[in-house]
């Protein structure tokens, strides 16, 4: 059976060389793909334990349009998510058009002027420090007359507890917290250590918000922010949690009045959850929900994999090829933009959809750089399937993440480690080292 599979990568572009390569590599990782399934079983009890309790039933799969007023399966869906993260409340929308729009709801619904927002893990990702106004922006956080300060990262990437407690003070009003690591070579943090940093924060100042965005985070852990005292917690479902079917959408998880009025500024005063129908994408947000866990497992392979392959190749990679998992975006790090392009090539020509098109670097909106983006997805943008992008700009670092499937998954790594050799940037000598 291998021949016939090792014929078919020879028949779509992988040479027999690059694909005995990846055979060795994934044999080396059994013990740690068996961890994953085993996370992958408990976060599918859970969900599906909360889709019982709340009685999900064909109903909820009903068209709602106009105001959206009493639309059961939109209501339900919302109980599903606060059951399975463990909060009061959730807003999960397809009026949220992503997970930008996620956290500027959340922050605009919880701040007012003369407030302090604070970041304690230093810069937000590049499309937030418009939303906050870090950026000059039409609508920012700032034009409002909201403060921003952060604190700096220790050179390890983690919190500096003492610069945090200096920073707080009696404007602090929300604290937030980035999750993933984003377009830099920090860790991303575990829900274990995000909840160290919500504990001490708490000490100094009881009453302030802790906000997580958890984007690319869900369900990597058998535990959420939301489940370590972090008052809201924010993502896509073009990422993990829409499974790869939600076609749009985000959510807010959290305490109840917070919830209450971020429904407030996502629709009207007055109006709050009432209203905003759904048009029929309740299917795909359930479905998308429930195959969340195992889809998300097989990122999880995908990650690893990636990096136990291109740190073997001697490229450095965060996370490393054997530290734990706390989000499903694995960096590698080329140090010049051909080999950033040479990746994304690859990775779209492996795709399901536009795998004949050739990504190119451009100036994308809400970016201080040009970035490459390869995505050949069924939903545009999402990237929990199979992706890759990055900024064209020191350290040129790659940015993958995602896959449906795990056999996608594995196909896509080794069409970039192909393009890779095609271009001269990996040698055969390199490629002795696995």
């Amino acid at each position: 059976m291998r021949n016939k599979v090792s014929d078919m990568y020879q028949e779509m572009g992988i040479s027999e060389k690059v694909f005995h390569v990846g055979e060795k590599l994934e044999g080396a990782l059994k013990d740690r793909f068996k961890s994953f399934d085993d996370n992958a079983e408990y976060n599918q009890l859970k969900v599906v334990n909360a889709m019982q309790k709340n009685r999900v039933n064909a109903e909820c799969f009903h068209y709602a349009d106009g105001y959206g007023y009493n639309d059961p399966g939109r209501d339900t869906l919302e109980q599903v998510y606060a059951d399975t993260f463990h909060t009061e409340a959730a807003l999960v929308r397809p009026q949220i058009t992503c997970g930008t729009h996620a956290l500027a709801l959340a922050l605009s619904a919880s701040l007012r002027p003369g407030d302090e927002l604070l970041s304690p893990v230093g810069k937000p990702y590049d499309t937030l420090e418009e939303v906050i106004g870090i950026r000059p922006s039409k609508g920012s956080l700032a034009e409002y007359g909201i403060i921003y300060r952060q604190v700096e990262l220790l050179e390890d990437g983690y919190f500096n507890y003492p610069a945090i407690e200096k920073a707080i003070n009696e404007k602090t009003k929300l604290v937030t917290i980035q999750r993933s690591k984003g377009y830099q070579t920090r860790p991303s943090y575990s829900v274990e250590k995000i909840g160290e940093l919500i504990a001490f924060i708490k000490k100094i100042k009881p009453d302030v918000i802790c906000m997580v965005d958890n984007c690319y985070g869900e369900f990597v852990e058998t535990v959420e922010p939301s489940d370590v005292g972090a008052d809201m917690i924010v993502g896509s479902l073009i990422k993990n949690p829409g499974g790869g079917l939600a076609p749009i959408g985000g959510y807010v998880a959290g305490r109840a009045d917070l919830i209450e009025n971020c429904a407030y500024r996502l629709t009207s005063p007055g109006l709050g959850k009432e209203v905003g129908a759904s048009l029929g994408v309740m299917k795909s947000f359930y479905h998308g929900f429930f195959l969340a866990p195992t889809v998300v497992c097989s990122a999880l392979k995908a990650a690893v994999f990636a990096a136990n392959l291109y740190e073997k190749l001697g490229y450095f990679v965060i996370p490393d090829g054997s530290e734990s998992r706390h989000d499903i975006i694995q960096a590698v790090q080329f140090g010049m933009p051909k080999g950033v392009i040479a990746f994304c090539e690859g990775i779209q020509a492996a795709a399901p959809v536009d795998s004949y098109v050739t990504p190119v670097p451009w100036a994308m909106p809400g970016y201080d750089s040009d970035v490459i983006m390869a995505a050949g997805a069924f939903v545009q943008g999402s990237s929990i399937e199979l992706s890759a992008d990055g900024p064209i700009k020191p350290p040129y670092a790659v940015y993958f993440q995602g896959g449906l499937t795990w056999p996608h998954a594995k196909f896509g790594i080794l069409m970039s480690l192909q393009k890779l050799v095609d271009a001269g940037i990996v040698t055969d000598e390199m490629l002795q080292r696995i």
